[in-house]
C-alpha cells in the first residue's frame, strides 16, 4: 500500500489521499483549499498519472473535501464516484453553487481562471455519482483490473456523524486494510448523532487533528454552551437588538435552526421570522426530506415547517430595520466581502443594542475573523471594502464545533487498534499533540506526517 498526500498545504487545506492499493488505485476525497484562489487552490492532482484512479471517494460534501471533484473527474473519467446517499441528494447543488461563486469571484476579483468548472460539467459529471447506505460492502474495482484468483478489494461508509452523509471509509484487500476517519464528530449535536464507527479495525489510519491543538476546558459540556448561547440571543431581543448568527450553510446553519426552533416551542423566544440565505435554506430543506434516513434527534422536527424561514439577499440587508430583535442566521461563516453576512457585521457592529454570536470556525485573516478578535471600542480593520470598524455590539464566541475533540481521536486509535497512523487535516500544533499524546500511549504504532505531495509506503 502507497499512501500520497495530495493537500498542496501543510494546513488544513484541500483534503486529498491517493491510496495505491493491491493493484487498485483509490482517491479520497476532491477538496479545493478556503485560502487560496484559482488553480493554487486544487489538490495536487498533476502528481498522479492519468490512469491512477479506479474510484473517487467522497467523505462528505464540505467544500474542502468536495470542492474540485470535477476537476478530478477531467482528469480520470473513467472513475466511479462513490459516497453515500445522503451526500449523493447534497452534492448538485454543492458543486452547482461552487460555480456561482467562482463566476461572481471572476466578475468581482479578476481571477481568470475561474470558473473550474462549469454548470455544463457539473451535470454531465453527475450522471456518475453513485450513493450507497452506511455499512454496506462495495466493490470498486474495475473488472479489467481484478485479479482472477483474488477477492477484489472493497470499501464501507460508516457514519460520521459531522454533518448529513458524512462518512468514514473502510476499504478491505486481501491482505491490508484502511480506515479513513474524514471529518469526525464524537459527541450528539442537537440534530445529529455521534459517529458510529462501531468495532472498525485497520491496519492503517488516516486521521483528522483539527481539534489537536485544542484542550477541552475543565467542566465543558456541550450542554452549557448551549444555554450559554440560549441566553444571550434572549438578552439582545430582550433589549430590541437583532442578533445575527454567521453559519456555514451545510450543518452548522440547520443545528442552530433546531435549536432556535427548541427555544420558540419553549416559549424562551417569541415566535418570529428567521432570515437566512438560499444555500441554507435548500440544505434545511433536504435536512427535512431526508431526516428519515439521518442517524439524528427530534427526527419528527421539520425546520421548514416549526420556522418562518425568509430568505434575504445582501441588497435587502442595506435597507432592513434592525430595530425591533431581528434573527439573522446566515451562511458565510467568514464573512467574506460580498455576503450579507459581511454586510449586516457592518451595520450592526457600530449599536451596542446587536450581538454577533461566533458558533464556528472562522479564519483569522477573514472579516470574521478579525471581527472575532476585535475588542470593544477599538478600531480595527475589517475589510478592503468596510475598512475599518469600532465594535459595539455584543460579540461571543461559542464553541459548538461539529469535530471530534482530540482525545476522542486518540480514543479512536485505541479501538481501530492500526499499525500506522497517518496524520492529515490540521495544523502544525495540532498534529504534532496529536502524534505526540499516540506515541505516549501507544508506542508500538508508526506515525506518518507527509506533507504536501509526500508518500507513504506500508
Amino acid at each position: 500500500m502507497q499512501i500520497t498526500n495530495l493537500n498542496p498545504d501543510a494546513d488544513i487545506g484541500a483534503s486529498a489521499w491517493h491510496i495505491e492499493f493491491e493493484g487498485h488505485g483509490l482517491l479520497l476525497d476532491a477538496g479545493i483549499h478556503p485560502k487560496r484562489e484559482g488553480r493554487e487552490g486544487l489538490p495536487l492532482l498533476n502528481k498522479l498519472h492519468d490512469d491512477a484512479v479506479d474510484a473517487i471517494v467522497i467523505s462528505h460534501c464540505h467544500h474542502d473535501h468536495v470542492g474540485a471533484l470535477p476537476v478530478a473527474l477531467k482528469q480520470f473519467p473513467h472513475a466511479q464516484v462513490l459516497m453515500t446517499e445522503l451526500s449523493y441528494f447534497l452534492i448538485e447543488r454543492i458543486l452547482h453553487n461552487s460555480v456561482n461563486v467562482m463566476e461572481r469571484q471572476r466578475e468581482e476579483l479578476g481571477i481568470r481562471e475561474y470558473p473550474l468548472f462549469t454548470h455544463e460539467e457539473v451535470d454531465d459529471y453527475a450522471a456518475v455519482f453513485q450513493g450507497f447506505k452506511y455499512r454496506r460492502p462495495i466493490d470498486w474495482t474495475p473488472h479489467h483490473r481484478r485479479h482472477a484468483s483474488a477477492t477484489s478489494p472493497t470499501l464501507e461508509f460508516f457514519d460520521a456523524g459531522h454533518t448529513l452523509g458524512s462518512a468514514g471509509v473502510l476499504v478491505r484487500g486481501n491482505k491490508q486494510s484502511l480506515f479513513y476517519s474524514g471529518d469526525v464528530c464524537f459527541h450528539d449535536q442537537t440534530l445529529l448523532r455521534q459517529a458510529e464507527f462501531g468495532e472498525v479495525r485497520a491496519d492503517v489510519l488516516i486521521l483528522e487533528t483539527t481539534r489537536g491543538n485544542r484542550e477541552v476546558p475543565r467542566g465543558f459540556t456541550r450542554e452549557s454552551e448551549v444555554e450559554r448561547l440560549a441566553q444571550s440571543v434572549v438578552s439582545v431581543l430582550k433589549r430590541k437588538g437583532s442578533v445575527l448568527i454567521p453559519a456555514f450553510a451545510l450543518g452548522r446553519t440547520q443545528e442552530i435552526l433546531a435549536m432556535l426552533a427548541l427555544w420558540m416551542s419553549q416559549g424562551r423566544i417569541r415566535r418570529q421570522p428567521v432570515y437566512i440565505g438560499g444555500l441554507g435554506r435548500v440544505f434545511t430543506e433536504i435536512y427535512d426530506l431526508e431526516s428519515h434516513r439521518a442517524n439524528r434527534n427530534l427526527s419528527g422536527l421539520r425546520l421548514t415547517e416549526a420556522l418562518d424561514l425568509r430568505v434575504i439577499s445582501p441588497k435587502q440587508v442595506e435597507s432592513m430595520k434592525l430595530s425591533g430583535g431581528n434573527i439573522f442566521v446566515l451562511t458565510a461563516g467568514m464573512m467574506n466581502t460580498n455576503t450579507a453576512a459581511h454586510d449586516l457585521a457592518v451595520r450592526m457592529a457600530r449599536d451596542d443594542r446587536h450581538g454577533i454570536f461566533f458558533v464556528g470556525y472562522a479564519d483569522p485573516d477573514a472579516p470574521g475573523g478579525r471581527l472575532k478578535r476585535s475588542k470593544p471600542g477599538v478600531e480595527f480593520h475589517f475589510s478592503d471594502t468596510a475598512g475599518s470598524l469600532k465594535r459595539r455590539c455584543q460579540l461571543e464566541d461559542f464553541d459548538l464545533t461539529a469535530h471530534a475533540n482530540r482525545e476522542d481521536l486518540v480514543n479512536l486509535v485505541a479501538n481501530v487498534s492500526p499499525k500506522v497512523v497517518v496524520l492529515g487535516h490540521g495544523d502544525g500544533p495540532a498534529r504534532a499533540w496529536m502524534a505526540a499524546e499516540i506515541k505516549r500511549r501507544f508506542p508500538r504504532i508508526r506515525i506518518e506526517q507527509p506533507g504536501p505531495a509526500g508518500k507513504v509506503k506500508i
